[in-house]
């Protein structure tokens, strides 16, 4: 079972100012923001090891203005009974500034909309070898979240007359659902010498907001993503730790977004490169048997960075 987990933070707030007649947004509606944070929470719902943690700074200010993190896993129960489980938790944090409008005079409202989901999935694997190393695996998903929007740093506007939208914007929030599926080929070769693990990928879910604070504001998307990821570990030359050999892990994964979130964060695919140290605790008794830390390097067309990814084998 792979847990991928990174959290980043921080955002910059700026205060509105005090007006006498009703306030409108302007330019941009709520709504197509609403249709945003929906494909930006599209990332978060597909387990996906490329954009399980994303921090992107706004050009103008420098400070985060889109930030997701994502903790997940899989495994199959045995090769007997092969029933396949998956989970993810996620959170995003999207902070978009709108401009409200009294027909004379206008003011920033800078807002942060959080995002948490979680993502479940069922899946049987269907061995296409002898030695059931490569299977073919079907998977239902079901997700759930929720979108709330924070305006505390604008109470000096929304405290005034303002329209339906902005009410949204003051302590609004969405709920949203999603169903769909995946496809997986996975291939796990497990030597003495070295473990090779191959995963290709398609996973398809649609995302519809329900309920909330605010029944004029909703939302929808499509999850739809293709991945590959492969990972090589192997004894790293004598050493040992724990009455185990410590081992080296390379690992490479690629996301196409082919859904909603395709190209709504400037880029339609991430590639990951990584590299990192793997401990074995299966000698002792504790609950985990496998400890990795693994630096990447992750990059697609606009976009470039690093994490530091902390992952558990059970």
């Amino acid at each position: 079972m792979r847990l991928k987990h990174l959290a980043l933070a921080a955002t910059c707030l700026c205060a509105a100012a005090p007006a006498d007649a009703q306030f409108r947004i302007t330019g941009a509606n709520v709504q197509k923001q609403a249709n945003g944070v929906m494909s930006l929470m599209a990332y978060s719902v597909v387990p996906d090891l490329a954009s399980s943690s994303l921090s992107i700074n706004n050009a103008t200010s420098g400070d985060p203005g889109i930030m997701m993190s994502q903790l997940g896993g899989g495994f199959t129960i045995s090769k007997s009974f092969p029933l396949y489980l998956e989970g993810a938790i996620a959170y995003s944090r999207y902070d978009p500034t709108f401009v409200a409008t009294d027909g004379s005079d206008s003011r920033q409202i800078p807002t942060r909309w959080n995002t948490f989901s979680g993502t479940v999935g069922i899946g049987w694997d269907f061995p296409l070898t002898a030695d059931k190393e490569l299977v073919f695996r079907p998977i239902f998903n079901a997700s759930i979240g929720n979108v709330s929007s924070d305006l505390a740093v604008a109470k000096v506007v929304v405290e005034r007359a303002v329209d339906e939208q902005i009410n949204f914007l003051d302590n609004g929030s969405l709920n949203a659902y999603g169903l769909g599926g995946a496809v997986m080929l996975d291939w796990e070769h497990y030597r003495p010498e070295h473990d090779i693990d191959v995963e290709l990928r398609y996973t398809n879910i649609y995302l519809q907001t329900f309920g909330g604070t605010s029944a004029g504001v909703k939302g929808s998307a499509t999850a739809q993503t293709a991945n590959l990821y492969a990972r090589w570990r192997a004894p790293l030359f004598n050493l040992r730790a724990l009455d185990r050999p410590v081992r080296y892990v390379l690992e490479l994964s690629h996301s196409q977004y082919l859904g909603s979130q395709a190209n709504v964060l400037g880029f339609n695919r991430l590639t990951t490169l990584g590299t990192g140290l793997e401990l074995d605790t299966s000698a002792h008794e504790v609950f985990v048997t496998r400890i990795r830390a693994v630096v990447r390097y992750v990059f697609g067309n606009n976009v470039s960075g690093f994490s530091l990814g902390l992952a558990a084998s059970f």
